[in-house]
């Protein structure tokens, strides 16, 4: 069971540099241990249901939404945008100004999806500055692992996989509708959204479709941004994170994932529970990507356990 729903009560624009600000937030107790949480996407940006993941008594919760997205300006759903100071490292730098601005010595890192991605690398480069992590989705940041979700899925789901390809027919997907995001024309860039938004939501089909990009806004900020990082491979050498996952030595961990991700497919939470000497691997029957009520409840369990 989650936490009872709880507000902030601290927020701010951290000035980042590169014309950037980004939005965050602290809840739970002052002087409590802190955390902090990585969202998803990129680009789907904090919400308040990750407030809850946390004995708000025993947790100094800071989120933030990362470059581009949410409460972030300048916001990647802008006519015309410049996504060139938005990378993996320019997010980790991020992360370590904000560690820095709050006062914060080390953290629990707790991320899932993409923010499985920046959280491990994040580690893998600061690992004096994280306590613990809690992971769920889990993915690396492989090509392999994004090609999987534009191409390899397609035979899963092919009518929506047709429909997907007509934009960008050949070549990498990813690289495809990036540029077509990325037009000035909102009737090109305003479609392309709208596409790439509907093959996400195949491939999530225990979950409620279309909920999750009803805003026209939300949906061309996150398409832009998730095309950004995979069509450049997330600027990280392919198979990079699983490689120096022995960094994360001395780090204990959970990796919550849900036996129906179809991520799980290249085996990747395997791979990296094998690779990340202090991690336990606990899987969720009948739960995809999407996550489940038993997810959420692994997932408080395993922040529960580090307090």
């Amino acid at each position: 069971m989650l936490y009872p729903e709880i507000e902030p009560y601290d927020h701010g624009m951290l000035d980042v540099g590169d014309g950037h600000h980004v939005y965050w937030e602290v809840c739970g107790n002052p002087d409590g241990k802190p955390a902090v949480v990585l969202h998803g996407g990129p680009g789907s940006g904090c919400t308040a249901r990750a407030r809850r993941y946390f004995d708000p008594e025993v947790y100094r919760v800071v989120l933030f939404d990362q470059r581009g997205c949410g409460r972030s300006t300048p916001h990647a759903s802008e006519p015309v945008v410049d996504l060139s100071t938005n990378t993996t490292d320019h997010l980790i730098g991020d992360m370590e100004r904000l560690r820095e601005f709050l006062g914060v010595d080390r953290w629990l890192v707790f991320a899932a999806s993409w923010g499985s991605v920046l959280g491990l690398v994040y580690a893998e480069r600061f690992p004096h500055r994280v306590s613990e992590m809690v992971h769920a989705g889990v993915a690396t940041g492989r090509r392999a692992e994004t090609d999987l979700l534009t191409t390899g899925l397609g035979p899963m789901f092919p009518e929506a996989h047709a429909r997907f390809r007509e934009l960008a027919p050949s070549g990498d997907p990813a690289a495809g509708y990036l540029e077509l995001l990325l037009s000035p024309d909102p009737a090109v860039h305003n479609r392309a959204a709208a596409e790439w938004c509907a093959w996400e939501d195949a491939l999530q089909p225990l979950s409620s479709g279309g909920l999750r990009f009803e805003s026209p806004t939300f949906g061309l900020a996150f398409a832009r941004l998730v095309t950004h990082y995979w069509a450049h491979g997330s600027w990280l050498p392919e198979g990079i994170v699983l490689e120096e996952a022995w960094k994360l030595s001395g780090i204990p961990g959970v990796i919550v994932q849900g036996v129906l991700d179809l991520g799980n497919l290249l085996g990747t939470p395997f791979d990296l529970a094998h690779a990340w000497p202090d991690a336990e691997l606990i899987l969720i029957p009948e739960t995809a990507h999407g996550g489940s009520d038993a997810l959420a409840e692994a997932r408080v369990a395993a922040t529960d356990k580090f307090r």
